[in-house]
């Protein structure tokens, strides 16, 4: 039996557009021969919709679109995913659910069983979870679906398990010789082989092949990278598609042993990859073409400019230095060096006139009081307001610039340096951002980014002789104090005893909780990291912590 595993790209709420694309999908299924053609969860609406799900209209041309494609399936069978409607008397409204497609009907369904409600999920606002499912013969092979989190069930491999129940071993249980994992599971960095091994497990210990099959694409802030993948009855990796771009994956179940297996980008290379994808697909689906972005001559706006470059072509990309009478000779050369690396627009707009015509006017308010952040960050707010004006007029989205480690603590302006239509780094931690800036030089050959941009200091430069660490401890133990604090969820007690100061580790955490209301106000960001500052992440403003 042979078998297509289409990866596709959907935009949410776009029925129309998502059909098509299962159906080329479906086209080259027939032309490969295949008996089978699998898409990916919530293919025809795209994942996640979050409130259109709630509108009617919506439920039923996804519904109708299912009908559409049984009927012009041909002699292909086609698994995909849905929402479908409950149509019990009790629950929420909805399934979140797998059809299969056959002899110009829906065949067979199922609904997904665990629902998640943690990070970035909130799948039971919408979905009723599912019954046991049932095993259904194709192509002479009894087959069960399982829905993305169907998989998650593991306590050998995630510890504690979240749910009572094994929706793969009990189709097994009930004669499936093999199992379709149907997914839209968002990236992070490090997750695919975290995949893997769950279904290595899975396959092993039920001794079935597990195939799976994920969406890919940049939706808001979440990234999903493909990478569908083969499992075979003992546990071993024996096919792969291709990561963070829409692909075919053909499997003979006769002969898993000949499925291609694409190589996976790790580390800076996935990052890169995977913000590209990201920044491209938001760029495009809220009907941009180009974009703009500050560039003070450091290397997060460096970075910023690169990724932009790579994702929308140079054409597309616009870089303003917006130099204050504290901004270094070498910053100027730095930005107008990266721009003609990467071959971007530039421009220059000297802000000094209004930078101190904002302080002249504020003068008499302000009083005998000593200058300070609040006149630091006038020059910030001044190129927010410079930076949306040429987005306002010439129709381009503004970047943000700041990575993670300075959101997480504050070291940044709001409505200024903050202000933008897609924060693109918020979520690399400083010290891996030039780690990704290492990977762009080396990618092109050639330092695009300026070597001087990753050998200086970190600085503002918002007033003399600045550097980040004026007030900010070094960034490796910055970015190592928050992986423990809002990754692990340790507490100020066991993050000392880890071995870091204790007034460091104090003072960084007061930070973290007193910036919670710009983080809110935020821009937002791609997430590439397992906990990202973003709708995954829920923490009230007015609070008093512990620690």
């Amino acid at each position: 039996m042979k078998v297509a595993l289409i990866q596709t790209n959907p935009n949410i709420g776009d029925i129309a557009g998502n059909t098509a694309r299962v159906l080329r999908g479906v086209e080259q299924a027939l032309a490969a021969g295949v008996q089978l053609a699998v898409f990916p969860e919530q293919a025809i609406i795209g994942y996640p919709a979050k409130d259109l799900l709630l509108r009617r209209d919506v439920v039923d041309a996804n519904l109708e679109a299912v009908d559409r494609i049984a009927r012009q399936a041909g002699d292909v069978a086609v698994v995909l995913g849905y929402a479908e409607r409950n149509r019990r008397a009790f629950g929420r409204p909805l399934f979140n659910a797998a059809a299969l497609l056959a002899g110009g009907r829906v065949a067979a369904r199922w609904h997904k069983r665990l629902l998640p409600t943690y990070d970035v999920f909130d799948e039971v606002r919408y979905f009723e979870p599912g019954q046991a499912q049932p095993v259904i013969e194709v192509g002479g092979r009894r087959i069960g679906v399982t829905i993305c989190e169907d998989m998650w069930s593991r306590e050998e491999m995630l510890g504690q398990p979240l749910y009572a129940c094994d929706p793969i071993a009990d189709l097994v249980a009930a004669g499936a010789q093999v199992v379709f994992n149907i997914a839209a599971s968002p990236y992070y960095l490090g997750k695919h082989p975290v995949r893997v091994a769950l279904m290595a497990e899975h396959a092993a210990r039920c001794g079935v092949p597990v195939l799976f099959v994920n969406q890919v694409g940049g939706n808001d802030e979440l990234i999903f990278d493909g990478t569908s993948s083969v499992v075979d009855a003992r546990g071993s990796l024996v096919g792969q598609a291709r990561a963070f771009a829409e692909d075919c994956l053909l499997v003979d179940l006769d002969d898993l042993s000949a499925t291609r297996r694409e190589p996976e980008p790790v580390g800076p290379a996935s990052l890169h990859d995977a913000l590209v994808l990201g920044l491209s697909d938001y760029v495009r689906k809220c009907g941009f073409r180009t974009v703009v972005l500050g560039l003070s001559g450091g290397v997060d706006s460096a970075v910023v400019a690169a990724l932009a470059a790579a994702a929308l072509g140079p054409e597309h990309v616009h870089g303003v230095a917006m130099p204050s009478r504290f901004s270094s000779e070498h910053s100027r050369a730095d930005a107008r060096e990266l721009a003609e690396n990467l071959g971007i627009r530039f421009s220059m707009i000297d802000i000094e006139p209004m930078h101190a015509a904002f302080e002249q006017s504020l003068r008499p308010h302000f009083g005998t009081r000593p200058p300070d952040v609040a006149e630091e960050n006038i020059q910030a707010r001044v190129r927010g307001v410079l930076l949306m004006a040429l987005s306002n007029k010439f129709g381009s989205l503004l970047l943000t610039t700041g990575n993670k480690s300075e959101l997480a603590v504050g070291y940044c302006t709001l409505y200024g340096d903050m202000a933008g239509g897609l924060a693109v780094i918020s979520d690399v931690p400083k010290s891996m951002i030039y780690a990704l800036a290492r990977h762009i030089n080396d990618r092109a050959g050639r330092p695009v980014i300026p070597e001087r941009t990753l050998t200086k200091p970190p600085s503002a430069e918002l007033r003399p002789n600045q550097t980040d660490q004026d007030s900010l401890p070094p960034y490796d133990v910055l970015d190592a104090i928050l992986e423990r604090y809002e990754v692990r969820l340790e507490g100020a007690g066991e993050i000392v005893a880890g071995g870091f100061d204790q007034r460091v580790v104090a003072d960084v955490i007061r930070k973290i909780h007193v910036s919670e209301y710009k983080r809110q106000q935020a821009a937002p960001g791609l997430k590439v990291t397992s906990r990202a500052f973003g709708f995954g992440r829920r923490m009230p403003i007015a609070a008093r912590y512990p620690g």
